[in-house]
């Protein structure tokens, strides 16, 4: 699956340009499940070849990371799980990565919108329970833009700096986003096992 998306990415951003980060860094800010690991460190192998400018593209994806999230944003605060479920059937959304994305949020408020831009999976959906809490539209806005700017220009730097040897960030990006998904799943067993046993207390 992620090798179908990256060759298709990658032709997508050759072919359409600047137009082209855009579309799939605000898919990517969605429920879609397009890797921006795959999509930004292209566009700075692009700016090696004089194709793309550095902070051109990083303003871009920027930009596109905040109207994605918007979108999710407004998924959440107008239709709520009903309306996310029925468009989410047709991005591939996994229930469970949802669910503890929601409890992720719960736990740790506002600052997570800023913290998830870093971790995977969870960035693509943080929005979604920020909108059913209906926060802060200007804090959601401010720290989404700079969580995704940071990894968006750290990523599209990367890329830059390997140049044709871009796609060994997608290799060996696997791994590590699985030993994060691990912990993450390891600590929220952890405090549900304690909120069960302070329950039945």
């Amino acid at each position: 699956m992620i090798e179908f998306l990256v060759e298709y990415i990658t032709l997508f951003i050759d072919k359409i340009g600047y137009i082209g980060i855009f579309v799939l860094m605000v898919l990517e800010s969605m429920i879609a499940p397009i890797p921006s690991e795959a999509v930004m460190p292209f566009a700075g192998y692009l700016v090696t070849q004089g194709r793309f400018d550095f902070w051109t593209a990083a303003i871009i994806s920027g930009l596109a990371s905040v109207v994605g999230s918007l979108i999710g944003y407004y998924m959440g605060y107008v239709g709520g799980y009903p309306i996310v479920r029925k468009v989410g059937k047709y991005l591939f959304l996994d229930e469970g990565h949802l669910k503890w994305t929601e409890r992720f949020f719960k736990k740790y408020g506002s600052i997570t919108i800023f913290t998830a831009r870093f971790i995977p999976v969870v960035r693509h959906l943080i929005s979604i329970p920020a909108g059913i809490a209906r926060m802060d539209l200007k804090r959601f806005v401010f720290y989404t833009a700079i969580g995704a700017t940071i990894w968006n220009t750290f990523l599209l730097y990367v890329g830059f700096r390997l140049a044709e040897h871009w796609h060994l960030i997608t290799e060996y990006s696997r791994p590590l986003d699985m030993i994060v998904l691990a912990v993450i799943a390891i600590y929220l067993m952890i405090h549900v096992r304690k909120w069960l046993r302070a329950s039945r207390s």
